[in-house]
């Protein structure tokens, strides 16, 4: 089924446009045809990587618009000029966590009125289903659940984007967790290896995210990424591997009470991180539901997407 969007494309502002996915989000929007407008901060000082990434968006297009979360009528500026905004502040504990200052983006919506679709920062276990997750890791499920309901209550038309696992930080390291560059010699088994989760490379879920924005399909939905052959066993993911590099890997594993003590006494963001790991590969909280009426899958939505399948995936570490 061919994807339904509207024939203009709407104007984008992005937040947190030179972060690890949120530059992914300002390329794909400018490949896909959109206006699009990044916010940054005045006060950006000697960060000369960050400058340069702005810059070279720019060059490609993008307009950048001053404005930061400390000025909040510079967001209520920013969002007059566009028609969706999409916000990729980070969520995760060991970078930074900054979910609940999107309240003032969603002021700041709410009072310029023109929105026509809002993506706040989520892209990763969808919140809505994590009601029973461990502390402390369920701060964010709870945060990002706080600023859902602000949106819902101040009538702004949204979608939600669950993207499950980054490939980045979970193939890379065979999906042990602390590590990023896939072992010829040893593997960490959580458990058994054998529950299963999702994993989608971060340039396309920025490719399905801008997809999203002006298909009436996804208003005021979920958009759940599941690439079909990419739902795999930590086991699997390692079968992939050795296939790969002709070899089989050592193989040890750690029960789930292991797991849980292991955590213990680890400073507060480790722990956060953590727990999230137990509920994917010791629950299945990824795939132990099926899409309601109220989500979307993004595979069937857009089926013109080659997705990177996680086999290729591995190929660079090779």
């Amino acid at each position: 089924m061919a994807s339904t969007v509207e024939s203009v494309k709407s104007k984008v502002l992005i937040i947190g446009g030179t972060g690890y996915l949120g530059k992914r989000l300002v390329k794909a929007s400018l490949e896909q045809g959109h206006e699009t407008y990044i916010l940054h901060r005045p006060e950006i000082g000697v960060d000369i990587e960050k400058v340069q990434m702005l810059l070279s968006f720019k060059a490609r297009g993008a307009h950048l618009v001053p404005g930061s979360f400390s000025h909040y009528q510079s967001l209520v500026d920013a969002v007059k000029l566009v028609d969706v905004v999409i916000c990729a502040i980070s969520g995760v504990h060991i970078r930074s966590h900054h979910i609940l200052l999107q309240l003032d983006l969603v002021k700041a919506i709410k009072e310029a009125g023109n929105i026509k679709r809002f993506l706040p920062s989520e892209f990763g276990t969808d919140p809505a289903r994590m009601g029973d997750a461990m502390e402390p890791g369920r701060v964010t499920f709870d945060d990002k659940m706080v600023v859902r309901k602000a949106i819902e209550e101040a009538g702004i038309p949204f979608t939600y984007v669950s993207a499950n696992c980054f490939a980045g930080y979970f193939i890379g390291g065979l999906c042990q967790p602390g590590k990023i560059l896939p072992s010829k010699d040893s593997v960490l088994l959580l458990g058994d290896g054998n529950q299963k989760a999702i994993y989608v490379d971060e340039d396309d879920i920025a490719t399905y995210t801008i997809k999203t924005i002006d298909d009436p399909r996804t208003l005021n939905k979920t958009l759940y990424l599941r690439p079909p052959q990419n739902i795999l066993s930590q086991r699997e993911v390692v079968q992939l591997w050795e296939k790969l590099i002709g070899k089989e890997l050592k193989k040890s594993s750690i029960t789930k009470e292991e797991f849980l003590a292991s955590i213990k006494g680890l400073d507060y963001a480790e722990q956060v991180g953590l727990t999230h790991y137990y509920h994917v590969c010791y629950e299945g909280c990824l795939t132990n539901f099926e899409i309601g009426d109220e989500g979307e899958e993004a595979s069937k939505l857009y089926p013109e997407v080659k997705y990177t399948k996680i086999e290729d995936y591995l190929k660079q570490y090779v």
